[in-house]
């Protein structure tokens, strides 16, 4: 089912999902909106690494350039006739204490709260809490703009990690009461394009109202501007969006799903991971999750670095929607049409060349000044952000079906804290070498070291994937020998 299809579909539900997409805009607004202002930021409450910054109040010689000064007092000492300094020794913004906000602080409650949000999203009313969380977390992002020293802004990436734990579990499951099987994969898809809209308004927002320096607060006027449109949204859900009544289950609907006891399941899932196939999966997608991480965290700290007048608020806040709303989509489109020719390993294959083919615009977009940068990272979008429905696909193919959700689950808690805490690896290799190096290894290299991890995948996929689709015939062998689905699933359970 396209997207043509779900937008021909019944008005309420697509005002739902819309209302849905506007929600995730927002999270990824505000939890990326840090990675746009962390220089201001550090610059007024000081945190993170010094270096000599140009000084905007005057214009530099053509000789001198303040990034290349490593001490001090060396840059301090470049003045004019006048006495007026070229460049400032400031907080730039960057440093281990700017990569534990984008990483660890947020990343470690993030994943932890989700699962339980997880759980809680099969019980509860989802409409309610969905609000509840959204206005949550916009208010922690008005109260960042009140920030006045590091630990509170660590406080408050906590609280946000919390409160945006809820955004996806909830929408997800009431996009799911909201549509038939045959049209959740668009609608998830759809609601998907609010990770690029949102990440895109952080660089407009950040950059432009920045500058603008309301009442002279300069950053702190991104985080209102930020924050407020969340208790508007949370009002219309809370207004205007009915809870769904659930739909059936497979397991309620056909009766073929096999009731493990709790802890045989676990054990299952346990015995699932040492999969040798889903374990290289695992480990493929969280290197190539690491680049995007790295990536996003520190495009604004890239480019102010090397090219402090590149406009990158305003290339910033369409490039990643128009590359990664698209790549998103052909990525499922062509997995799907692979798998009917060469079957299940098709989508690793997808996802080897995928990589393979974005890394050079990856690199690219390191390496090229500024505005011809920018346009390399549509294509690199478009081909690199293949990964993200394609690996999940891999993922349900691998495991059996009573097992996927909780799989699904696990997997992505996995990939999301190695990912989301991999930015503690910038300040070292930085220090080693320069940002451009360090982003060259940690953006398109991991592009290549995932496709080649996504090959030693392929080297093992056939063999379990076969493994996989026996044990679901002998599932189906047991229902056909008069068991009932409980007493199949004991015994299926217990012959594993």
């Amino acid at each position: 089912m396209n997207l043509l299809q779900l937008f021909r579909s019944e008005g309420y539900p697509l005002y739902v999902l819309c209302v849905l997409l506007v929600t995730y805009l927002l999270n990824q607004l505000d939890r990326y909106i840090l990675a746009t202002t962390s220089a201001p930021m550090a610059q007024d409450i000081h945190f993170g690494d010094m270096g000599c910054l140009e000084n905007s109040t005057v214009t530099l010689p053509g000789n001198i350039t303040c990034k290349k000064v490593e001490h001090e007092f060396s840059c301090t000492n470049l003045t004019n006739p006048n006495g007026t300094q070229y460049c400032l020794w400031d907080y730039n913004g960057s440093g281990e204490q700017y990569q534990v906000l984008v990483g660890p602080a947020f990343t470690i409650v993030y994943t932890i709260t989700g699962v339980i949000l997880g759980f809680i999203a099969d019980i509860w009313n989802r409409k309610y809490i969905l609000a509840v969380c959204l206005m949550f977390w916009s208010g922690v992002t008005i109260l960042t703009g009140f920030t006045q020293q590091y630990w509170h802004v660590v406080l408050l990436r906590f609280a946000l990690g919390m409160g945006q734990a809820g955004c996806t579990p909830f929408a997800a499951s009431i996009i799911a009461d909201y549509f038939p099987e045959e049209m959740r994969g668009s609608a998830m898809g759809f609601y998907n394009w609010g990770i690029y809209t949102g990440y895109g308004l952080s660089f407009a927002i950040g950059n432009y109202i920045t500058k603008a320096n309301i009442n002279g607060q300069g950053w702190r006027w991104a985080y209102f501007i930020s924050g407020i449109p969340g208790f508007l949204v949370g009002l219309l859900i809370l207004l205007t969006v009915k809870e769904p009544e659930r739909r059936e289950t497979v397991k309620e609907k056909e009766g073929n799903s096999y009731d493990l006891s709790p802890l045989r399941k676990l054990r299952t899932i346990l015995r699932t991971f040492l999969n040798p196939s889903l374990m290289m999966l695992i480990i493929a997608g969280s290197v190539r999750n690491a680049a995007g991480y790295i990536w996003g965290n520190n495009t604004q700290l890239f480019f102010d670095h090397y090219y402090k007048d590149s406009q990158v608020g305003f290339w910033m806040s369409w490039v990643p929607v128009v590359g990664g709303c698209i790549g998103v989509l052909f990525g499922g489109f062509i997995s799907d049409r692979v798998v009917k020719r060469v079957g299940p390993q098709g989508r690793i294959w997808v996802l080897v060349l995928s990589q393979l083919c974005a890394a050079p615009f990856a690199t690219m977009t390191l390496y090229l000044e500024p505005p011809y940068a920018f346009p390399a990272l549509i294509p690199s979008y478009i081909i690199g952000e293949m990964w993200v429905g394609v690996t999940l696909a891999v993922v349900v193919e691998l495991v059996p079906s009573y097992i996927r959700t909780s799989t699904v689950a696990v997997y992505l808690f996995i990939i999301t804290n190695i990912g989301g805490n991999s930015p503690l690896l910038v300040p070292p290799l930085r220090r080693a070498t320069s940002l451009r190096t360090a982003l060259t290894i940690l953006f398109p290299g991991l592009y290549v070291a995932g496709s080649l991890l996504f090959v030693l995948t392929l080297l093992v996929l056939r063999r379990d994937i076969k493994k996989v689709q026996q044990e679901e015939e002998k599932r189906e062998l047991l229902v056909n020998d008069g068991e009932g689905p409980e007493e199949a699933g004991k015994s299926y359970g217990a012959q594993r």
